[in-house]
């Protein structure tokens, strides 16, 4: 695919170059801010930014806001957020900002490449991304949640598999169980959570949002 990448880090962006092009993948515009970045994705309208969440001037959240312009102004572009930390307020904003293309992964899982190239190849296709660890960390701060208190801890795993971005025939493997058993679940999920067919919306993007508090 082609791709544009934003990080601060000289370090960490020249590796990031290094490790794609290996893959067989064309890195069209490597920057290391936010106003660079959104001109080189307008200039060259690339496949997917990866793109970290703090950069300069103010080292905040100049990569998180450049992100969701991306989402809204550039619509086939896919977007991989890396951050250091869990950034539990832009994770959120970030998933309620789009229903797909779009994914949320700590730094430290770029070490583990094949769960990085995964989560590009993902969110590339139409599908979300996020770390195991962004989604721990907020279930954490929503467990006063009550829709989530009728869930059972099957439901729950499942839920949570969700918002990692797996699709039903990812979360059957990874729980061992048949496809049908977790499509069994997730419909229990949508019923608790009183997710109806309102139209227009994802019935499985809004269990996620529910889940994830926002």
């Amino acid at each position: 695919m082609r791709l544009v990448i934003a990080d601060d880090s000289v370090l960490l962006r020249e590796g990031l170059v290094r490790l794609l092009e290996e893959e067989g993948h064309q890195v069209v515009a490597a920057v290391g801010d936010a106003e660079a970045l959104l001109e080189e994705v307008a200039g060259h309208r690339p496949d997917a930014a990866v793109v970290d969440v703090r950069m300069p001037p103010t080292h905040t959240d100049e990569g998180l806001r450049a992100a969701l312009r991306i989402r809204a102004e550039h619509e086939g572009v896919a977007v991989l957020v890396l951050s250091q930390y869990v950034e539990q307020r832009y994770a959120a904003e970030l998933l309620a900002a789009a229903s797909g293309r779009v994914g949320y992964l700590l730094k430290d899982r770029v070490s583990e490449v094949g769960e990085f190239l995964d989560a590009l190849e993902r969110v590339r296709a139409g599908g979300a991304a996020f770390d195991p660890e962004v989604v721990r960390q907020l279930l954490a701060r929503t467990t006063h949640a009550d829709p989530l208190a009728r869930l059972t801890p099957r439901e729950r795993d499942v839920l949570e598999l969700m918002a990692q971005g797996l699709s039903n025939t990812l979360i059957a493997q990874r729980l061992f169980v048949s496809v049908s058993a977790v499509e069994k679940h997730v419909n229990a999920i949508f019923d608790k959570l009183e997710l109806g067919h309102a139209s227009g919306y994802s019935r499985r993007v809004l269990a996620v949002l529910r889940y994830l508090g926002t």
